[in-house]
């Protein structure tokens, strides 16, 4: 697997291109394409590919794209994950129309077809248990064994069969095998299990069923079934093809689509496993899907990446035959880039330092002008209020500064942002010897943040004024693997332990802070914040989208 440097050329792939022949080649009418999850989890962002390019050639084709569940385990499906698959794909701005489907809607005709399998001499009823059956099926370089249940008679399988569907057996007692070629090159086609036996309650039929389709049974049936012109699955699919094949030839269809494969998405810092994503969640790594530290599409959108810039992504890294690790980084570039238009800017101090400010006024207030985007002039401003007491970022001062630190240290005078020059004139410490306060004055001429006399600074600094400031909780998200190709076998040795730092003595303008809306806002120098569903009316709460330059990894090195 190879890193991949840059963006894919974004615009045409040779998916698209098969499509576009076979438009010009009259093979097809209306393309259709289909979105096929399981819905036993949530979506995330290799999901994500998928979604935009079966959504997105629908679009751009003319044709139209379905949504169906693979809803063939009832064991694992919830009606959560179905309820929670169709807000994501809409939040990505993707509509299925009228096309919504469920693998569970073609019970009756699966079932039916897998009898004909019987009677052709195509399917048999197997007694062995799984692990026998596994054991039987050979290796890469060794043919599997036939079951000793091959060559029942026709009437015996259907019988058996019949009573699976009827509740008779216990889970795992039998399964109905396709009857193909043991000795096959591909391990897929060594007698593939269609149906198993399963006790359990479906979230749509019930408990009608105690047997269920594989999904290899269910899937290029259920497509064939809805006509869909194209199957675009990811390359772990490609040795499932000829299987796929196998049964649309052997079966009475009502249509033939074809099966094909892309590279799915691969990203460092991150695993995509579904295993993983539940085990995170069950293990109590995070605080749910949604948690913003999960790649899960729930997760980016309560972390407040735009759906935009999901998109945007996912059109960047193209479309490929082989896989790849694309860097995040890449993904930041694009959340960025959507959010510097977009959001608008306001000063927050996540980590206050107490300035008082000894030659203004006691008790005078004014207010400041600031503007809401600097690139945006219809965009507007806004007032924020300056005093005596402020609040500054405790990261901007040092008390005993490097050559190259041009921020606020004892003597040294910088630009408060769009108010004036101050300079530290004294420092107050606790008896443990900690920096509490900054005694500090200031120019009154130089209101607007510049001196007439011409005189420069070297640093502008975030503030907020001490009284009319609001308190909030901020949380600032770090990558949840400190390894950039984390072991999803051994994922947890990989967590970073510094993946969340919560901050609960931040300060923000006060619109900001009793708003409830979730527009994400830049924090000047500091990032892109989205408010989050736990806060209060008493205590907000932030997330942070992203930092303005650092990537994931460095964040990682900062620990």
């Amino acid at each position: 697997m190879t890193l991949e440097p840059t963006a894919a050329e974004a615009g045409r792939d040779f998916i698209r291109d098969i499509v576009q022949a076979d438009l010009d080649a009259k093979k097809h009418k209306l393309i259709v394409t289909r979105f096929p999850p399981e819905p036993n989890g949530y979506l995330h962002i290799g999901h994500a590919k998928s979604i935009g390019l079966n959504f997105g050639i629908a679009q751009e084709f003319g044709g139209r794209c379905h949504l169906r569940f693979d809803d063939t385990n009832p064991t694992r499906e919830e009606q959560e994950f179905i309820d929670s698959i169709q807000a994501d794909v809409k939040w990505l701005g993707y509509d299925w129309g009228n096309d919504l489907f469920f693998a569970s809607d073609y019970f009756e005709r699966l079932y039916e077809w897998a009898e004909g399998l019987i009677r052709a001499g195509l399917a048999y009823v197997d007694d062995q248990s799984q692990e026998e059956i596994r054991l039987s099926r050979g290796t890469l370089t060794e043919p599997g064994k036939n079951s000793p249940f091959r060559d029942r008679p026709v009437e015996e399988n259907l019988d058996l069969f019949r009573r699976m569907k009827a509740g008779e057996f216990p889970n795992g007692a039998r399964v109905l095998r396709a009857r193909i070629d043991m000795a096959s090159g591909n391990i897929n086609l060594r007698d593939p299990v269609l149906y198993r036996i399963l006790h359990a309650h479906h979230p749509r039929t019930g408990d009608k069923w105690s047997i269920y389709p594989s999904y290899d049974y269910a899937h290029g049936q259920s497509d064939a079934i809805e006509g869909i012109t194209h199957s675009i699955c990811t390359l772990e699919f490609e040795d499932h093809r000829p299987l796929y094949e196998w049964l649309l030839d052997k079966l009475p269809v009502p249509s033939h689509p074809h099966q094909y494969e892309f590279a799915r998405l691969n990203l460092t810092y991150t695993l995509l496993s579904k295993r993983v994503l539940t085990e995170l969640v069950r293990g109590g790594h995070v605080a749910g899907w949604d948690d913003p530290r999960m790649p899960t599409i729930a997760g980016l959108k309560r972390r407040g990446v735009p759906p935009a810039a999901v998109r945007e992504f996912i059109k960047r890294i193209g479309v490929a035959k082989a896989n790849s690790v694309v860097d995040v980084g890449m993904l930041e570039f694009c959340i960025r880039e959507v959010l510097n238009q977009s959001a608008q800017r306001r000063m927050a101090v996540l980590r206050p330092l107490k300035v008082v400010i000894e030659n203004y006024p006691e008790g005078q207030v004014e207010e400041i002008e600031a503007v809401n985007h600097p690139d945006d002039p219809n965009a507007g401003t806004r007032r924020v209020a300056f005093g005596r007491e402020l609040y500054i970022e405790r990261d901007d001062f040092m008390e005993n500064p490097p050559k190259k630190f041009f921020r606020l240290s004892p003597g040294n005078e910088v630009r408060l942002r769009y108010a004036y020059f101050i300079t530290c004139r004294d420092v107050v410490k606790n008896a443990a010897g900690e920096v509490v306060e900054l005694r500090c004055t200031y120019d009154p001429a130089t209101r607007g943040g510049n001196a007439p006399d011409g005189r420069k600074v070297k640093a502008t600094m975030h503030w907020l004024p001490a009284a009319q400031s609001r308190l909030a909780e901020i949380r600032l998200y770090n990558p949840l693997f400190s390894n950039p190709n984390p072991d999803a076998a051994n994922f947890t040795t990989d967590l970073n332990p510094q993946s969340l730092e919560l901050l609960k003595d931040a300060r923000l303008e006060p619109e900001v802070a009793t708003s409830n809306s979730t527009d994400v806002v830049q924090f000047e120098r500091q990032g892109y914040f989205v408010r989050d569903k736990d806060s209060t009316a008493d205590r907000p709460v932030f997330n942070r989208t992203i930092g303005l330059r650092d990537t994931f990894a460095k964040e990682v090195a900062k620990g």
